[in-house]
């Protein structure tokens, strides 16, 4: 996993791409991003299957804030990013949620 991060020239705005290798992938057919960019959606943010086996999302997200998400896989097991720029407890659940920061 994964997350590769680009600013625009005015940087307001910070393209972010979600990556789950095909080894964390862990042989799930379907992959999900939910988090606070979509109202924690587990259906609006699907990844696509690249021909190398990983899955992928590009989201453009405004810049100088911090984002929490997790990811979905095959509607039903919920993992965070092994590479996230850090973790915060989650308010509902006893696990963490990971967090992608937009500020250079």
């Amino acid at each position: 996993m994964s997350l590769k991060k680009s600013f625009s020239k005015d940087k307001k705005t910070c393209t972010v791409t979600f990556i789950v290798s095909k080894e964390a992938a862990q042989g799930a057919k379907t992959i999900n991003l939910a988090g606070d960019f979509n109202s924690w959606s587990s259906t609006d943010t699907p990844l696509t299957l690249g021909n190398d086996g990983s899955f992928s999302v590009t989201l453009e997200l405004a810049a100088d804030r911090e984002y929490q998400f997790r990811y979905l896989l095959d509607g039903c097991r919920w993992e965070n990013d092994w590479k996230a720029d850090k973790y915060i407890p989650a308010p509902f659940s006893n696990a963490d949620n990971s967090v992608v920061v937009t500020r250079q």
